[in-house]
């Protein structure tokens, strides 16, 4: 039988099959023999031990289109990255981190701003001059109100969705409104793993509909952009890319040479400064990351 793992814990694997349920699966012997580690969103292959228990093997892990090591998933077909418009207000710089390491993995983000209701007009505003610039897809929702919940949940449909951001913005009311029989946990899996009660925060993929998934990622908090070279990040920044060889000095990192065209971009308000201000950040770090 071919399923999804929607979570893992402690060795065992919850893989979902369509029209049959969730199987509680070990994976056999022959992953750690080639260092194989199943991830959550993997498609895998399982061998049914019991069909009254559902208990299963898992015997081949399908081939992955992606996979992020922080927070260890696979297969995401994209991120819907969810910051409050205010109540907590944006921190950007985090924010920026979320997206440049989606781009770095090629992975499609779609940027949802909740809170909507209790949110001023030039607030929304500013988001959108902030992020519509470089051409991110933007949704303004209210979990509270119900507003453009149905908009997120077409952008979900048939594929399998990272849910990212920090925490108080609104991530679990979403989530459960568009699965109401989520409450951030699946029941069935909740009941197996009652025998054992972890505490611990693990990925997990709640089934939304036939064929489409979210995954909540606790690991997605905090990040770091430090999986690549200082002179990758530019690469990232999507805004930068039309400037790219038009600049004095070729390899100009956009940050101190003369004859920049992206400063000049900035200059004349075609880049957004807060988009360059998280990345003379995040590239001072990563320059700081390479002295030591």
């Amino acid at each position: 039988m071919q399923g999804k793992i929607v979570k893992g814990i402690a060795g065992f694997y919850y893989v979902h099959v369509v029209e049959s349920g969730i199987y509680e699966c070990k994976a056999k012997g022959i992953f750690r023999k080639e260092k194989i580690k199943p991830l959550v969103g993997d498609d895998v292959v399982i061998d049914v031990l019991d069909e009254e228990e559902k208990l299963g093997n898992i015997t081949e892990v399908r081939k992955r289109t992606n996979e992020l090591i922080r927070p260890a998933v696979a297969n995401i077909d994209q991120v819907l990255v969810v910051f409050a418009v205010t109540d907590p207000k944006p921190h950007h710089n985090l924010l920026d981190r979320f997206l440049i390491m989606m781009e770095s993995k090629d992975i499609p983000v779609f940027l949802c701003f909740n809170k909507k209701d209790i949110a001023t007009k030039p607030e929304i505003k500013e988001l959108q001059a902030i992020y519509r610039s470089c051409d991110y897809p933007v949704i303004f929702t209210s979990a509270k109100e119900d507003e453009n919940i149905e908009e997120v949940r077409r952008i979900l449909r048939g594929k399998t969705t990272a849910v990212a951001g920090p925490s108080g913005v609104g991530k679990s009311s979403i989530i459960n409104i568009l699965q109401p029989e989520a409450n951030m946990e699946t029941g069935e899996i909740s009941r197996k793993i009652a025998r054992g009660k972890h505490t611990t925060r693990h990925s997990e993929l709640i089934l939304i509909e036939e064929s489409t998934y979210i995954m909540d990622t606790p690991g997605f908090s905090s990040l770091y952009a430090n999986d690549f070279e200082k002179e990758e990040l530019k690469f990232y920044f999507r805004e930068f890319a039309e400037y790219e060889g038009r600049c004095r000095f070729q390899g100009c990192d956009h940050i101190h040479e003369p004859g920049c065209a992206v400063k000049a971009a900035l200059e004349e308000g075609k880049i957004h400064p807060v988009r360059y201000k998280s990345y003379t950040e995040m590239y001072e770090e990563l320059k700081e990351k390479k002295r030591y």
